[in-house]
């Protein structure tokens, strides 16, 4: 049995475990219990959770709160509380759940949740439902509504929005266990995109890494919200569950700044810096190929940023050739591991296109012609 505290060195519990944790505990103050540690069952495990606080607002409804452990894992739901008021009923054996102020709205198909239904996944409904029925008293049956104080200002720091889950959060989880440092979780949560996406009916997609490739894509291309997928540093990942729904995609236009595009060239399908940094070494490489001579190769494998590089290039007018170069490979790499059609476009921090003859070919219209 697993006991979760606030420790920075200890696995943390999902929002499904801290919002049943506080679930169980308002219903059983409902019968006169007030305990300051209730155990949970998970799907693979059960959990020692700490409760909050705890009051009775009448006869049949009390409230219960959890304060979302912390871990080490960049979540940003560390640390907020989580609140649960159980109301009985006459509705004998049945759990009713249902959500307040702060848990997220689902208003896009594609997701596990029906359009219009609270963002609570059905793993942490099944919870839920689980650990109050072993509790539940005769002949009743209960309400729960799960209220995160907090969801509507975290909100904006997830991707909920380009999910189509509005005004709040989602309660989440498939273990009820949330590892240190997890990528399952994260890689999870993009590839929802890919199946909102697909659920709208987008068959051209645009992968950028972040929120600079989003912002630079917006500015200069027709391009709806639902079609620009973020990857992250993940790559390979993205491309994979993509191509699971080649059938229903035609075109991937790989889109975003210099620095992490220019691996994937290489072959390097996970960006993450601490993974693999060999942005000088393929600069230098590419520089070569297009005729650089010595010095400026030497130049820019003393390079510590893409920028700088750029700058060399410009001066020796090998800008175009390096980048066009660099995005035939990309494009070829990637039309070899996956059934899908490519484009590439590849851009500096400011917006301006480094790939022109590339960027003339996707199937996206530019709102500015390019010169």
């Amino acid at each position: 049995m697993e006991a979760h505290e606030n420790s920075p060195e200890k696995s943390g519990i999902t929002t499904g475990s801290v919002a049943t944790a506080a679930s169980l505990a308002a219903l059983l103050k409902l019968t006169d219990k007030a305990p300051e540690v209730v155990e949970i069952r998970t799907p693979i495990t059960k959990l020692n959770v700490k409760i909050e606080k705890s009051k009775v607002i009448d006869d049949k409804t009390a409230q219960a709160s959890v304060i979302k452990p912390t871990y080490n894992d960049p979540d940003v739901t560390r640390g907020i509380e989580i609140i649960s008021e159980v109301t009985l009923t006459d509705n004998s054996g049945v759990v009713e759940i249902t959500a307040g102020e702060g848990v997220g709205v689902v208003t896009k198909p594609g997701l596990q949740i029906p359009v219009g239904e609270y963002a609570i996944n059905p793993t942490p409904r099944s919870m839920i439902k689980e650990n109050l029925k072993r509790y539940l008293p005769e002949g009743r049956g209960v309400i729960v509504k799960i209220i995160i104080p907090e969801g509507r200002a975290i909100a904006p720091k997830t991707m909920n929005s380009r999910l189509g889950i509005m005004d709040g959060i989602s309660v989440l989880g498939t273990t009820g266990v949330a590892r240190p440092m997890s990528s399952k979780a994260y890689k999870d949560s993009l590839r929802v995109q890919i199946d909102v996406a697909v659920a709208n009916g987008y068959r051209d997609l645009l992968f950028v890494p972040g929120n600079i490739g989003t912002n630079i894509a917006k500015e200069n291309l027709e391009v709806e919200d639902d079609a620009i997928i973020e990857m992250s540093n993940f790559v390979g990942f993205m491309l994979d569950e993509a191509d699971k729904e080649s059938g229903s995609i035609d075109s991937i236009t790989i889109f975003g700044h210099a620095g992490k595009l220019i691996k994937i060239a290489a072959g390097i399908f996970n960006t993450k810096q601490s993974v693999a940094d060999a942005r000088r070494e393929i600069m230098a490489c590419y520089s070569a190929l297009c005729g650089a001579d010595t010095k400026t190769v030497c130049d820019i494998f003393a390079c510590i940023t893409t920028e700088d590089v750029i700058k060399i290039l410009d001066k020796n007018n090998l800008t175009d050739k390096v980048f066009t170069l660099i995005a035939d490979e990309i494009v070829k790499l990637c039309e070899l591991k996956y059934n899908i059609k490519f484009y590439v476009t590849i851009v500096k921090m400011n917006g301006d296109i480094l790939t022109k003859d590339h960027a003339k070919q996707i199937p996206f219209k530019w709102k500015t012609t390019e010169e």
